[in-house]
């Protein structure tokens, strides 16, 4: 067991120490001070000891740190906000591909159903083009099936979020308290969303049509 120091010899030298503060110790100094450190502790440590405490105290500093640096990435906005809103985007898109797909491929039926009202040279150019555009549609199943995959990666990332928030859950939620998540706002002013007044939005937060022609009736 390491006892406290109590060597007075040592307690002047610190003293010491503390009225010169302005005056760097010299390395023949420092290393005296620290025999005697040693020394007052009745040979209880080693110098494996003393190594291995420092070892201990570089890796606590380095955890305090990383809790810091964690704290400041705003994890809690990123496992709350950002990942399930770039899953519901990418789900978004997934589904208003396979809608437009279907319909390009619901016209190209008629389009085929057509090719028998005209000459046979025109009906088999339509024939080759609504071909080429059934091949192209291809590009959906591949697309969906790349976007599942990213969406997938995405709640993988999330579900390690959330377990880095339940190991550090105390310290981080100190340093970052409950309030609205930081806007993602560029130094120049507005966002980027702020420019899409008129872009796809995701189901259920657009404006509804009802509610536009209402509006646009109350002109009249």
């Amino acid at each position: 067991m390491i006892r406290p120091a109590a060597d007075p010899i040592l307690q002047d030298r610190l003293d010491a120490a503390r009225s010169q503060a302005r005056q760097p110790l010299s390395r023949e100094e420092v290393a005296q001070i620290v025999s005697t450190v040693v020394a007052s502790m009745g040979g209880d440590v080693t110098q494996h000891d003393i190594k291995l405490y420092g070892e201990l105290e570089g890796l606590a500093r380095f955890i305090h740190n990383a809790k810091k640096e964690i704290a400041a990435l705003q994890p809690s906005d990123i496992h709350a906000e950002h990942i399930p809103r770039a899953t519901d985007e990418l789900d978004a898109v997934v589904g208003a591909t396979e809608d437009a797909t279907n319909r390009i491929m619901d016209a190209c039926d008629q389009l085929m159903g057509m090719a028998g009202d005209v000459t046979p040279e025109v009906s088999s150019k339509m024939m080759d083009i609504t071909t080429g555009i059934y091949e192209a549609c291809n590009f959906q199943d591949i697309t969906g099936q790349r976007i599942t995959k990213v969406v997938k990666a995405l709640k993988h990332i999330e579900a390690k979020v959330e377990a880095m928030l339940v190991a550090f859950g105390e310290d981080v939620q100190r340093r970052h308290p409950d309030g609205p998540p930081a806007a993602d706002t560029p130094a120049g002013g507005a966002s980027d969303d702020d420019f899409l007044l008129h872009g796809p939005q995701l189901p259920g937060r657009a404006i509804d049509q009802d509610e536009i022609d209402r509006l646009l009736a109350s002109f009249d």
